[in-house]
């Protein structure tokens, strides 16, 4: 999925949206005209007049959006060969019936993506919330398990299934939470710091040293033709982390998105 094509399901639910509203405005107009007669009671309608009208216009502010990327993107190749040999990779959320982070190249197209993961007849994956990341090509890089509530633990596999290490969650005060990581050996590695008012989260290593970012409201200028929102949060890596590191810390985007939210 390229990211005009994002934006084309975006504006797809949005219509979706604004016709299911639709439908109680009818029922509420043919009951009132077959069994009641009352001009109040067409009041009714208003809020849902007004949820169509307002998704109608999202839906094609939407559509207007995806044919222009979609125009800026033509018969264009990614020169990307993996996630992670990028610095910098963008981030969106599809809030659909089944939710997708999506993660996109500078260049419009898609990385990779990560997704709720169910196997049927494994019992393994069944007792855990697991999620797994993707590649372009569809092929599972990546397992994320979650297990815990108040104590927040995901264990973090490779493709292979061999152990990396896991994100922990402790509760320090009503307010304030500890997010560690730990590698395969339940040693410290690092550790999550971020604002709770706006998204800029960071990644330090043992040695509080930033090793990578997610931040809203710094994507580079020179996106915006195929990014149109400046918005977009934009996931970086600092030089110097290897592939299972890198897939041992992007553990947090299941915190932040599928849970948090």
């Amino acid at each position: 999925m390229k990211i005009h094509e994002y934006y084309r399901d975006t504006a797809n639910i949005c219509l979706n949206g604004s016709l299911a509203a639709l439908v109680p405005t009818v029922m509420i107009v043919g009951g009132n005209i077959s069994f009641f007669q009352n001009k109040e009671i067409m009041i009714l309608t208003l809020p849902f007049l007004v949820y169509s009208l307002i998704s109608f216009q999202i839906y094609l502010f939407r559509l207007k959006q995806s044919i222009a990327i979609g125009i800026n993107m033509t018969k264009s190749k990614s020169l990307y060969q993996s996630l992670f040999d990028v610095k910098q990779l963008l981030v969106v959320y599809l809030n659909s019936q089944h939710p997708r982070l999506l993660l996109y190249f500078p260049d419009g197209h898609l990385a990779g993506e990560i997704k709720k993961y169910r196997v049927k007849g494994n019992r393994v994956f069944e007792l855990t919330k697991t999620f797994a990341l993707h590649n372009f090509h569809g092929q599972v890089i990546g397992f994320f398990k979650v297990k815990g509530k108040n104590h927040l633990k995901i264990d973090v596999y490779d493709q292979n299934n061999v152990y990396l290490g896991c994100y922990e969650k402790k509760k320090v005060s009503w307010m304030k939470h500890k997010k560690e990581l730990l590698d395969a050996s339940g040693r410290f590695i690092g550790e999550i710091e971020g604002s709770s008012f706006y998204m800029d989260e960071h990644l330090l290593d043992k040695s509080k040293h930033v090793v990578g970012r997610l931040r809203r409201g710094w994507m580079p200028l020179e996106w915006s033709p195929i990014f149109p929102e400046p918005n977009t949060p934009v996931l970086s890596f600092w030089e110097g982390l290897t592939e299972k590191d890198k897939l041992l810390r992007m553990s947090f985007l299941i915190n932040e998105y599928f849970i948090e939210r």
